[in-house]
């Protein structure tokens, strides 16, 4: 009898794993010169667009902004204080739970689901906000498709919990992707759709300590599975699920915002998607469907992996360290990721250097620019836009379709101690001094950033006659302005007489004709 139940249960376990394989097998993929290989997606060829574009703004948001508290609210709500037996120590409840209980009520009565309909974007003018984007210099712009709360941003068919159905009752993507187009910028979305599947996993759980000890969350109401997700498997706890019947899910319904938007940029707040076939299916899909439709220009998809030629890698919160072979983008926010009463941004002149860096190295810059739950930026967001519009409108010429140079630059940012960012490579914002340079080309023109302004005369050693990287200098002037100035080479550099006269911003460029 025992070998007789033993065999019942490989037979059990056999089919179960056929029927898991299957749920990644045939996948619908838009036929075309792209595999789901990576030897077919190693021939992808990089938009020159996006290049050229280097700069661009980027809408995270959605109903996580309701209570003002900052991102990840949808699952810190749920994680009370606990004690953990592993580690034999007593954990702190997340502030939003106790932000949650005590503004909203508790997660087993007043959930997530609770705070969806109170986001309501009455104050969001996409068209008046993208008119803004496009004179503070972006080229393109990327909206919130999903993100980790499986809450959709875009009108689906496949998902009732949408901001078509509920919430704002709009179509937040396509208003976006209308308002992008009209001004001339190409349009991107981005999903974290991915993750939720394990990270929304707190909505499952109940209070360990109080008078709510053992009364089960929301998330546990068979009723709103399709919003919370199912209970995962004990071992399914990474970043990605290894559920193949949600990652088939993942892929029907990303499939859906492509198939529907076109859009051409998609940003995956992951590496490859499962780092499988269905990630490799849902790129080829992509890109074929590009070439289906005529798309001359070309698409952009980026995630956060090594991209050996197939795709853009994404450096969230950071910056390479050298000049790249491929293209790449940093991904970050002048703040918290979701709109937080009282936090505080980059400023400007920050935002700028960044940027510099970023495209010195063969990358570019998308910029979360926080918005309120209403839809609208507050006035110290428009003064930082305001610094950026004034540079970007007198020094955009030394961005916008460069190239690296020899180095990317020189200076204490270059030899000094350089901060590693939370999440690979160097941090985004650093500290500069009028000693430190950064370079781009356009031809014969060299653009040479001086990092800080200058207190004195500036040496400029990357362009000495008999340095590695030196040249023959025929011209300098100053980018944006009318000033002479007075300059010479040498054998080790080229020396700038402190000009009579700079810009008021802090970063001042040179173009350097060769």
């Amino acid at each position: 009898m025992k070998r007789v139940k033993f065999t019942l249960f490989l037979m059990f376990l056999a089919g179960a794993t056929m029927s898991a394989f299957a749920q990644i097998e045939n996948l619908p993929v838009s036929e075309g010169k792209y595999k789901p290989t990576d030897e077919s997606l190693k021939t992808y060829k990089y938009p020159e667009w996006f290049r050229d574009a280097k700069f661009g703004i980027w809408a995270h948001w959605g109903p996580q902004a309701v209570p003002r508290q900052g991102d990840w609210y949808a699952r810190g709500m749920y994680e009370r204080d606990y004690f953990d037996c592993s580690k034999n120590e007593y954990r702190k409840a997340n502030h939003y739970y106790t932000y949650h209980k005590e503004h909203y009520g508790h997660p087993s009565e007043f959930g997530y689901k609770d705070i969806i309909p109170l986001w309501k974007a009455e104050r969001w003018n996409p068209e008046e906000l993208m008119k803004l984007y496009k004179r503070v210099g972006a080229k393109y712009f990327v909206s919130m498709g999903t993100h980790h709360d499986n809450f959709f941003l875009w009108d689906s068919k496949l998902h009732k919990w949408n901001s078509v159905n509920m919430g704002p009752k709009k179509d937040v993507v396509g208003l976006w992707q209308t308002a992008a187009k009209k001004e001339g910028l190409y349009f991107g979305v981005s999903e974290h759709l991915g993750a939720s599947y394990t990270w929304f996993q707190s909505a499952h759980r109940s209070d360990q300590l109080g008078d709510k000890a053992g009364v089960l969350y929301d998330g546990n109401n068979p009723e709103y599975e399709d919003l919370y997700h199912a209970q995962a498997a004990p071992d399914d706890n990474g970043w990605l699920t290894k559920n193949p019947v949600w990652q088939r899910q993942w892929y029907e319904r990303i499939l859906e915002l492509l198939d529907n938007y076109s859009p051409d940029l998609l940003y995956s707040d992951s590496g490859l998607p499962f780092d499988n076939e269905v990630g490799r299916s849902m790129i080829a899909h992509y890109y074929n469907s590009a070439l289906k439709a005529k798309n001359k220009n070309g698409v952009v998809y980026t995630c956060k992996q090594a991209s050996e030629g197939r795709w853009v890698q994404d450096r969230e919160r950071g910056v390479a360290e050298n000049i790249s072979e491929y293209p790449w983008q940093t991904d970050t926010s002048i703040g918290d990721w979701y709109y937080r009463t009282g936090q505080k941004y980059m400023t400007g002149p920050e935002v700028i250097q960044m940027l510099i860096d970023i495209v010195s190295k063969n990358g570019n810059l998308l910029l979360n620019i926080v918005q309120t739950p209403e839809g609208d930026l507050e006035d110290d967001v428009l003064e930082i836009l305001e610094n950026i519009a004034v540079w970007m409108q007198d020094n955009g010429e030394a961005i916008y379709g460069t190239r690296p140079w020899k180095v990317y630059g020189e200076g204490p940012s270059v030899t000094g101690t350089q901060k590693k960012s939370d999440f690979g490579g160097l941090k985004d914002v650093r500290t500069y001094q009028s000693a430190d340079f950064r370079f781009t080309v356009k031809g014969k023109t060299l653009y040479a950033f001086c990092m800080e302004k200058p207190t004195d005369d500036i040496h400029i050693k990357s362009l000495g006659l008999k340095t590695a990287t030196g040249q023959k200098v025929s011209s300098i002037k100053i980018v944006g302005s009318s000033e002479k100035i007075q300059w010479s080479q040498t054998d080790d550099e080229v020396i700038i007489r402190k000009p009579a006269q700079l810009p008021g911003y802090n970063t001042v460029v040179f173009a350097v004709k060769l």
